[in-house]
């Protein structure tokens, strides 16, 4: 698949509408969404679709911080964001990650996804 300029982010969520509600929000903003429904999915398309949105609860063999540990050891350039109704530590998330309480504002998800993408635009 040829790379473009672009900016992509990968959501990783296993409730179908929460994840095409967040793709729409941020492919309106201009940003390309693509989506897995659980970790395995991602991990398939993690080369061609960082940064990653996660959520921490969902079916299969890793949870999204496990996951999002995962990634980050073999991929540390990734940015990721980790999302779930209970509260995750700092401690618990990968170097440079974020946390993102649900529910959440789709503007919060779109403006987090940004500053991951570009850190000169703040946070």
């Amino acid at each position: 698949m040829a790379r473009s300029n672009q900016k992509e982010v990968l959501i990783v969520e296993d409730e179908a509408m929460i994840r095409m509600v967040a793709a729409d929000a941020l492919a309106t903003r201009g940003l390309v969404a693509w989506e897995a429904c659980n970790a395995e999915e991602a991990l398939h398309a993690l080369d061609e679709h960082p940064p990653m949105f996660t959520d921490v609860n969902m079916p299969g063999y890793l949870n999204g911080i496990d996951l999002a540990r995962r990634v980050h050891k073999v991929r540390p350039d990734v940015e990721l964001i980790i999302t779930s109704a209970t509260i995750v530590a700092n401690d618990d998330l990968p170097d440079h990650g974020t946390f993102l309480g649900k529910p959440y504002l789709m503007d919060r998800l779109v403006q987090i996804v940004a500053t991951k993408l570009d850190p000169s635009l703040g946070g």
